[in-house]
């Protein structure tokens, strides 16, 4: 890679209710893909800024960061995704920003391949960070 290219880079929370399902936001652009809260690093930010940042607007509440549990790379998009383990601060309260259409909880068993490995990694977090890519 030379020092002019360009790639992006992802910051996205794994937040479970009490059934530990996982919460997942339905896309109101692009393929309208179901993903976990989170996206894209501003230019000068970190990838703990970010999560917070883009779960603050995504979510319209604030989360707890808990710790980093893997770094993905996926192919498809160019991209590294930056996983994390999140918590909702205490009363907190979903209002989905325009970018998601709505929010819903899932079991492990109906998350995609990808999906389900890196949320695996984070709910059964060792230790050590993760690394994999797609």
């Amino acid at each position: 890679m030379a020092f002019q290219d360009m790639y992006r880079l992802g910051s996205h929370a794994v937040i479970t209710n009490q059934h530990q399902q996982v919460l997942l936001l339905k896309a109101t652009y692009v393929d309208h893909a179901w993903g976990l809260p989170g996206g894209a690093l501003d230019m000068g930010e970190t990838v703990h800024e970010a999560l917070v940042r883009e779960c603050l607007e995504e979510l319209g509440c604030a989360v707890q960061v808990d710790y980093l549990s893997g770094v993905y790379f996926h192919s498809a998009v160019q991209s590294h995704a930056f996983i994390f383990r999140c918590h909702f601060e205490e009363n907190a309260q979903i209002k989905l920003s325009s970018e998601h259409s709505e929010y819903a909880w899932f079991d492990l068993t109906d998350l995609s391949k990808v999906q389900r490995i890196r949320v695996e990694d984070c709910l059964n977090f060792d230790g050590s960070v993760k690394s994999q890519a797609f």
